[in-house]
């Protein structure tokens, strides 16, 4: 690591642009606030530990998601964010030279919604428009994130940064990414929650049974990124080495769409293969899907079936959900709101006459547009009828429903 014993003023620079980018949906955040409280002093104290070699990654907070699958998660202390966002301003514009065009995650323009319609493009194209047989083959690799080779993952960005990275601070870049790609987040963690919240979540989908020097946590920039550079080298062996035009990829889920359904049936040894010598990674053992197009396919929160998509099964499911919680709490009156924290993520309420759900209708709006502007992108009007019909009908004079039902508004 290189010291710096002068006033980096470029540092600085840096350090407040990546500040304002980690406080974006996160200013109203305890750890955001308290940093705010004292943002130059706070600021400062980090630019030095930057600059003379002394920064060292603060405890996170561990605690367990629900939704939309249960999953444990380390967040990161703001001011290891900012420094998150600090390093990714200068590797992205290059991870972005390195990724292949069908890698979906974490990626400006791109995500969940353009990883369906590619795979819908991809369908409609080798099957030439519906009219000859095409086959689906979708699998995902067990454990990814828990069963990362993080020295294997170092090495590659630190090689990808001596190609690519031509600037004075190099070094310091490097230096960064070792520390944060080999911390373990494990150590001096604080538990948010009780033990019982890690009931029923399988062991190798948590850090704390993991081998030694394997896996990132769950929750940071970095670890997305990263993950995503980690298999890199896999989607090009797949789009170069294999020559498979049909090939997408969100994370550990990918699918490879051909004509052929026993040279896709060949492909499971050699894919397996592959990530065992290349990157000590399995194919999940109960998730490999193979299909006719006509059958459909899931993939990353939709359906796919010819000419048409459909919302998926989860997301479906918590809509309902979100219905049924409101019209428990609407029904129950405010009096006997008391005690059910699980509707629409609701605190508990004490006091009745401070009801959360008298105080909160913009969190109900805001929750249900989430949906219905879901549904906008699947042939799913029927099913946003449907759902809405069963809004609590005391609720119904407080919103206003646009026409074809794209949208809600408070209307108080």
């Amino acid at each position: 690591m290189v010291v710096t014993l002068f006033d980096d003023a470029q540092l600085k620079s840096d350090l407040y642009a990546a500040y304002y980018e980690a406080r974006r949906h996160k200013r109203n955040t305890v750890n955001a606030l308290e940093f705010e409280l004292d943002l130059e002093t706070n600021l400062e104290r980090l630019y030095r530990e930057i600059a003379y070699g002394t920064y060292r990654i603060s405890p996170s907070i561990c605690f367990i998601v629900e939704k939309p699958v249960k999953r444990e998660i380390f967040a990161a202390n703001f001011r290891d964010r900012v420094v998150h966002h600090f390093v990714m301003a200068k590797l992205m514009p290059i991870f972005e030279n390195q990724f292949i065009f069908d890698s979906y995650s974490c990626r400006e323009g791109k995500g969940n919604l353009f990883g369906i319609q590619r795979l819908q493009k991809f369908i409609r194209s080798c099957s030439d428009n519906y009219q000859r047989d095409a086959y689906i083959l979708k699998l995902d690799i067990q454990g990814f994130f828990m069963n990362i080779n993080k020295p294997l993952l170092c090495q590659k960005i630190l090689d990808m940064i001596d190609r690519k990275y031509h600037k004075d601070d190099i070094d310091r870049l490097k230096w960064l990414v070792r520390i944060i790609v080999m911390n373990d987040p494990t150590a001096d963690c604080r538990i948010k929650g009780k033990r019982s919240d890690w009931d029923g979540l399988p062991v190798n989908k948590s850090l704390f049974s993991t081998p030694k020097d394997c896996g990132l946590p769950i929750g940071n920039l970095t670890s997305q990124v990263f993950a995503n550079y980690y298999l890199n080298d896999f989607d090009h062996y797949m789009k170069e080495t294999l020559k498979l035009r049909y090939y997408g990829r969100y994370v550990d889920d990918f699918f490879v769409v051909h004509s052929d359904k026993d040279f896709l049936k060949g492909l499971v040894s050699l894919i397996d293969r592959y990530l065992k010598q290349t990157l000590c990674a399995n194919l999940h053992p109960k998730k490999c899907y193979f299909q006719s197009f006509a059958k459909g396919v899931a993939y990353l929160g939709g359906f796919v079936l010819p000419y048409r998509s459909y919302i998926g099964k989860r997301p479906k499911g918590n809509f309902s959900e979100s219905i049924h919680c409101i019209s428990n709490v609407e029904g129950k009156g405010m009096s006997q709101c008391v005690g059910m924290p699980q509707c629409v993520g609701m605190p508990q309420c004490d006091v009745p006459t401070h009801c959360w759900f008298n105080e909160n209708y913009r969190s109900v709006e805001a929750e249900l547009n989430s949906y219905l502007g879901l549904c906008q992108h699947y042939a799913n009007h029927r099913l946003c009828s449907c759902y809405l019909t069963r809004f609590p009908e005391g609720l119904v004079q407080y919103f206003e429903f646009e026409y074809y039902l794209r949208k809600i508004a408070y209307a108080g």
